[in-house]
């Protein structure tokens, strides 16, 4: 057990700024926080938390009991984590948490925790246990509360709780897992060894339910639209008579971003969209289109294709490939940004799984998976406030805030495109006959879902470029060209991922068309990954 004297003001600090507090009271009184402990899932906790409405932030793992105290949340979720409880320098709460009255809920290692704080003990599994099984119900009081006896769980573990201390009863149980669920006998501590945030566990979000309306108390209050115009109003508050620029990609994140600050500040508003030769084909013409038409913004292009390709040149590692792509858009951003009077805020298209990914808590458990040029914002040199208006949603609260803006369906629902654009996607050096190849493949992969009507059906499609060339037969011509590669994913929240199962004739005609119309093509595979192990991008 962690002495509460491990528990610094430095962490409350830091996590007071990760619970965005400039949010108004009413948004924020029934609030419930989830300690992250390095869960691959902890976003997915608080999306599916939210989904109950009920809004739910998350927060770091060593939070001091006082802290806790101070923001009064309505209930405490304790995450999973990679690590073991019994390990040195494994993360671990505030025990004193245990002790404030305030409902708590452990998921896996949030569990091991939980029970070894109160007397219980953990150990290793024989074997790691990783898919569904069987979970039988014991006791259905509270966090059970109108379920069947039997039901099927998602397990992801290799420790798990041995034994519990008399101040715990079980709840529930799998043939190999005693205690899948347990809770503490006088105060309103519950745990479980599965997971009931991820689609795997069908009854979770009941189960959650339960734990945030049932036994927390909190009322099913959370609306995007009350969100919208917090958000409208803090920003106003915040920007008064200064110009905010923002950086315009054409997908989602950054529109919606960009219709928020005109609803909030009309022509205060200035839009940059950086051409860096990385785009979707005739992105740019979309992109005017739509922010000189439609919203009537002011809208500066910067092109810079020479620029980017040249920097990029012999460059074939990922994460190197973003870093570059990421200082060069800012150079051509400040460059372009210094030409714009009384600018003073950058806002950008910042989400929830964005800063997670990006392993943005450099003091936290959770590791990086890649890196997001967005987040962070421009360098402090600049001189520029930050504005991030999204940076507590998750894509698809985005879209749904989107249509409650007013914004058109056809750019709601575009599928999300990456910051580092296409070099992502061209595996291996990037040039521009590789980008050319790649965009037109694209094109087809995005027209025929578009035209087979399961464009909304799909979460995310798009061809990759592989760094191989394969041998080939063309009318009686041998040749040796480039490989594409299909991705198609189905999410509700891009955290976790399942490839779409395209029909066959589909896909078919997506590869004859590459074939026969893209040169230098000569073979199409499907990628039929999910995320995890895989993630949605290659790069």
């Amino acid at each position: 057990m962690v002495g509460s004297d491990t528990f610094s003001a430095d962490a409350a600090d830091t996590t007071a700024e990760a619970l965005s507090g400039e949010l108004p009271d009413e948004l924020t009184e029934q609030r419930v926080i989830v300690l992250d402990f390095g869960s691959q899932y902890a976003q997915l906790i608080a999306r599916r938390v939210r989904e109950q409405n009920v809004y739910c932030q998350i927060v770091r793992h060593d939070l001091s009991a006082d802290r806790i105290a101070e923001l009064a949340p309505k209930g405490i979720i304790l995450s999973g984590g990679p690590n073991s409880v019994y390990e040195d320098g494994a993360p671990k709460c505030d025990p004193g948490l245990f002790k404030l009255g305030i409902p708590v809920m452990g998921i896996c290692y949030g569990m091991q925790l939980t029970c070894e704080a109160l007397g219980g003990k953990v150990d290793n599994t024989p074997s790691r246990e990783y898919g569904r099984a069987a979970c039988k119900i014991t006791n259905h009081e509270s966090l059970f509360a109108g379920m069947p006896d039997d039901m099927e769980v998602w397990m992801s573990h290799g420790d798990q709780v041995s034994a519990i201390s008399d101040q715990f009863e079980p709840l529930a149980q799998t043939g190999t897992c005693p205690y899948a669920a347990v809770k503490h006998r006088e105060l309103p501590i519950y745990a479980m060894q599965f997971h009931p945030e991820v689609t795997h566990t069908p009854l979770g979000g009941q189960i959650l339910r339960n734990f945030v309306i049932g036994v927390c108390g909190c009322e099913a209050s959370w609306q995007l639209s009350d969100f919208a115009e917090a958000t409208i109003a803090r920003v106003r508050e915040q920007v008064g008579d200064r110009r905010v620029i923002c950086g315009l990609s054409g997908g989602v994140d950054s529109s919606v971003v960009a219709a928020l600050l005109y609803k909030a500040i009309g022509p205060q508003l200035t839009c940059i969209l950086v051409d860096n030769g990385l785009l979707r084909k005739n992105e740019q013409d979309i992109v005017i289109n739509e922010f000189s038409n439609h919203f009537k913004t002011d809208l500066h292009v910067v092109e810079a294709e020479d620029r980017f390709l040249a920097s990029l040149a012999g460059i074939d590692e990922p994460q190197e490939k973003r870093r570059r792509i990421g200082h060069d858009f800012i150079e051509c951003f400040k460059a372009e940004a210094e030409k714009i009077e009384d600018a003073h805020f950058l806002a950008q298209g910042t989400l929830y799984p964005d800063v997670i990914e990006s392993g943005a808590d450099p003091d936290g458990p959770a590791a990086t998976i890649k890196l997001h040029h967005n987040v962070g914002g421009l360098p402090e040199e600049l001189g520029f406030e930050l504005i991030e208006p999204l940076r507590d949603l998750f894509k698809d609260e985005v879209r749904r805030l989107g249509l409650e803006l007013g914004l058109p369906e056809i750019l709601v629902w575009r599928h999300p495109f990456p910051g580092p654009g296409l070099a992502v996607r061209c595996l291996g050096e990037v040039t521009k006959e590789k980008l050319d190849v790649l965009r037109e493949a694209d094109s087809i992969v995005v027209a025929e879902i578009e035209a087979a009507g399961l464009y909304r059906e799909t979460s995310q499609s798009f061809a990759v470029l592989l760094p191989v060339q394969s041998v080939g037969v063309m009318g009686d011509a041998r040749t040796y060209d480039n490989a594409i590669a299909v991705r198609s994913v189905n999410t509700d929240d891009f955290m976790t991922a399942d490839w779409s199962r395209l029909p066959y004739d589909l896909l078919a005609k997506i590869s004859t068309r590459i074939i026969n119309e893209v040169k230098g093509v000569n073979r199409v595979c499907y990628d039929i990954s999910s995320k995890p192990p895989a993630t949605i991008e290659w790069e």
